[in-house]
């Protein structure tokens, strides 16, 4: 795995993309395939058999060179750069976080995924007060030197990007870097990207779909200090971003509001809960004090699968292994502890399974069958 901050080229980078957009290739496995194989073409050589062992059938799908350079040259056309973690222009604080995206794609002034920033969601049916408030709150944190976070959508999070455009805000999306959704944000957009960043880790043109937006939730959390809440809903997403912001180690801060206003519900819960009441910018900064986190991006590396030479070994280990997975979520380090196997043999077997199509990945390193 190269080191944090150090340039790479055009051609790993390529293969950087490649490897992601590959079946059965997520975030996690990506890292651990990187970290073992030292590069993205090596990893990509070893894919085939890797997803033999795991009990695949059919050829694993890899996009082709030409798909790749395909992807970021229509990225570059619509004036969107291609970065990948561990290099000089992803931001450390992002890929401290597990399952960091291994690509984003940045219109606009990149050098701000590089800054001190804080994160404002809530409701898309936000009341003029709440929008208000967040529009208020975005500006006065922008002026104290912070850079606001949100996720374009209606209601708070476009009052965040408001407040925050003459400062410098970051407005992360769920389709493609270019893809406007809501269609009503489409001059915000270029304003944003023009003034601001925009960035995603889908390929340039994708649609937004349902799924996408968890993912693209722990994208604003994953580049903020802190996550602030105005006004949500008991099952809205941006609980959703609050609580992987708590996953994350980052601070979560929610703005109180009347209890006969369903909006209030979400974020008065996270107060009970522990999070930051938050009546102006002066708590958040108060609480965010000194804070500067210090993530060395990529040298803090995950366990590395092993190498194993001995087969018959491995598909003992591999049947153990299998038996403790089902369909419910079940952490990795406990697999590894009632297996009673080596951490590396587990992680191993685990990667094989995925790229063979038969586990799952969840939040909180946790796996299912």
């Amino acid at each position: 795995m190269n080191a944090p901050g150090k340039p790479i080229s055009d051609s790993e980078r390529r293969d950087r993309l490649r490897l992601i957009r590959a079946d059965n290739v997520g975030p996690v496995t990506y890292f651990q395939l990187l970290n073992h194989f030292g590069s993205a073409a090596a990893a990509l050589q070893a894919l085939p058999d890797l997803a033999r062992r795991g009990g695949r059938a059919r050829p694993l799908r890899v996009p082709s060179i030409a798909d790749a350079e395909a992807e970021i040259a229509t990225a570059a056309k619509r004036g969107a750069k291609l970065i990948t973690a561990g290099e000089p222009a992803y931001p450390a604080i992002l890929a401290a976080v597990g399952d960091a995206p291994p690509v984003l794609y940045v219109l606009g002034r990149g050098e701000l995924l590089l800054q001190r920033s804080i994160a404002i969601v809530g409701a898309r049916n936000a009341s003029g007060n709440g929008i208000r408030f967040a529009r208020q709150l975005a500006s006065e944190l922008g002026s104290a030197g912070l850079v606001v976070v949100s996720g374009l959508a209606r209601g708070i999070d476009t009052a965040a990007h408001q407040g925050a455009l003459a400062t410098g805000t970051i407005a992360v999306m769920a389709g493609g870097v270019e893809v406007v959704y809501p269609a009503e944000n489409d001059r915000l957009h270029g304003e944003i990207a023009e003034r601001g960043a925009v960035v995603s880790e889908m390929p340039p043109g994708l649609q937004p779909q349902a799924r996408h937006f968890p993912r693209r939730n722990r994208i604003v959390s994953g580049l903020s200090l802190g996550v602030v809440v105005v006004e949500a809903s008991p099952k809205s997403g941006s609980l959703i971003t609050a609580r992987l912001a708590g996953e994350q180690g980052r601070e979560v801060f929610a703005v109180p509001g009347s209890p006969l206003d369903p909006r209030a519900r979400g974020a008065n819960d996270l107060i009970r809960q522990g999070a930051v009441l938050t009546e102006g910018a002066a708590d958040i900064l108060s609480a965010l004090g000194g804070t500067l986190v210090s993530a060395p991006g990529l040298a803090s590396e995950p366990a590395r699968p092993a190498v194993i030479e001995d087969e018959a070994s491995l598909l003992t280990a591999r049947q153990l292994v299998i038996e403790k997975l089902g369909p419910a979520p079940v952490p990795v380090d406990e697999i590894i502890r009632q297996c009673q196997l080596p951490a590396a043999l587990v992680l191993t077997i685990l990667l094989e399974l995925e790229l063979a199509g038969r586990l799952t990945r969840h939040a909180g390193n946790q796996v299912s069958g």
